[in-house]
C-alpha cells in the first residue's frame, strides 16, 4: 500500500498509542519533575488574573498523558490561587483509550474530548507539553526546478511529483528536506481565532529549532532506542521537529498574539524553577539531589533546556504571558 507520509504517520501513531504504554519509550517533563507542573499550573493562574478572572473559565490541556502534569498543576492551583480553582472547569483532550482510562484515575472530573476544535466555547486556558509532535507531517524534497513529496510503500519511501509548495519561498538546494504539519497549523489557526474572540491564552512546550529550517526530522523510537521510523507501523512512536514559526505565524494570522518560542530553560527559571526545587529540598533532604538532578535534566542547554522551546497564543490585548517578559 502506497500512502502520503503524514498518512501514514496518523495510521502508526493512533495504533502506537491504543497498544502500547508510551512511557516504557519516553519519558516526558511532567514524569521528571512535579515542579514543572506545578509551575504552569501557577502560569495558569496568573494568566487568568491577566485576563480579568473570567468564570467560569475552561482550563484544558491536550495530551495529558497519565494526568501527572494537570495533577500537579492542580495542586498548586487549590494551594495558592483558590478563585482560580473554583472557577475553573477541567477538559482533557486525547484520543487514545488507554491513555484516557491512565489519566482519568488521576483527574476524574474532567471532561474529555477527541480534538481541541470540540472545546466549548468561553475563555480558555490550554496547555499543551509534547502535544504537537506527534502531529503527523509532510515532507517535499526539492529535485531541479521543482519538488517531489515523499510517500510509503512497503517501508521505504517513494517520491512522486509535487504539483505546488505551500510557501515555496524557500528553495533550498537540490536534495533538501522541507517539512509541513498541516495539523498543526490549523490548530493554531483554529486556536488564534477563538482566543481573539474568547479570550485566554495557550501554551505549548515541545521540541524544534526557533526558526523554520530545512531537514528530515522524523524519528521513531521504540523499546526506549532510535528505530527505523517506516518499518513496524504502529510498534513504535512516530514524532518531528515542530516548526514554532509557521504556528506562531498562524495564530497571528487568525488575531491572536504569539509569544516567543523561547528556550524551556529560560522559561522555567524565570517561573521559579530553581527556588521552587529549593524549597522542595529542604523539606525533603533526603530527596534534595534527585531534586536538583531533575530541575537540571529541564533547563540546562545541553539537554531539555535549549532543545525543547515554548510558545503562547493569547488574545492580542493581554500582556507579555509570565515567562515572556522582555
Amino acid at each position: 500500500m502506497t500512502e502520503r507520509l503524514d498518512a501514514f504517520m496518523a495510521r502508526a501513531n493512533a495504533a502506537y498509542y491504543a497498544r502500547h504504554d508510551p512511557f516504557a519509550d519516553f519519558t516526558t517533563a511532567p514524569e521528571i519533575a512535579q515542579v514543572f507542573g506545578e509551575l504552569l499550573g501557577a502560569w495558569a493562574a496568573v494568566t487568568w488574573q491577566a485576563m480579568g478572572a473570567p468564570e467560569p473559565v475552561i482550563l484544558a490541556e491536550a495530551g495529558p498523558g497519565r494526568g501527572t502534569l494537570m495533577d500537579d498543576a492542580l495542586r498548586m492551583i487549590r494551594a495558592t490561587a483558590p478563585a482560580f480553582a473554583r472557577a475553573l472547569r477541567l477538559h482533557l483532550v486525547e484520543t487514545s483509550p488507554r491513555l484516557r482510562a491512565l489519566a482519568s484515575r488521576r483527574l476524574p472530573d474532567a471532561e474529555w474530548h477527541a480534538r481541541v476544535e470540540d472545546l466549548p466555547d468561553g475563555p480558555l486556558l490550554l496547555l499543551a507539553n509534547e502535544f504537537l509532535d506527534a502531529l503527523p507531517i509532510r515532507q517535499f524534497v526539492r529535485r531541479g526546478a521543482g519538488w517531489t513529496e515523499r510517500f510509503v510503500d512497503g517501508g521505504a519511501f517513494v517520491e512522486a511529483p509535487a504539483p505546488c509548495l505551500p510557501s515555496s519561498d524557500q528553495c533550498g538546494e537540490d536534495g533538501a528536506i522541507r517539512e509541513i504539519c498541516e495539523p498543526a497549523i490549523a490548530l493554531a489557526a483554529h486556536l488564534g481565532a477563538r482566543l481573539a474572540r474568547d479570550g485566554g491564552a495557550a501554551l505549548f512546550l515541545d521540541y524544534g529549532p526557533e526558526r523554520s529550517a530545512p531537514g528530515d526530522s522524523l524519528q521513531a523510537l521504540r523499546g526506549g532506542r532510535p528505530a527505523d521510523p517506516l518499518a513496524d507501523p504502529g510498534e513504535a512512536d512516530l514524532t518531528a521537529h515542530v516548526d514554532f514559526a509557521a504556528i506562531a505565524a498562524a495564530a497571528r494570522a487568525a488575531g491572536a498574539a504569539a509569544w516567543g518560542p523561547v528556550p524551556q530553560g529560560w522559561f522555567l527559571a524565570r517561573l521559579g524553577l530553581y527556588q521552587r526545587t529549593g524549597r522542595l529540598a529542604a523539606a525533603n533532604p533526603a530527596r534534595a539531589p534527585g531534586l536538583l538532578a531533575a530541575a537540571q535534566r529541564l533547563a540546562e542547554p545541553n539537554r531539555m533546556g535549549r532543545l525543547f522551546k515554548v510558545l503562547a497564543m493569547t488574545h492580542p490585548a493581554l500582556p507579555a504571558p509570565a515567562g515572556f517578559e522582555p
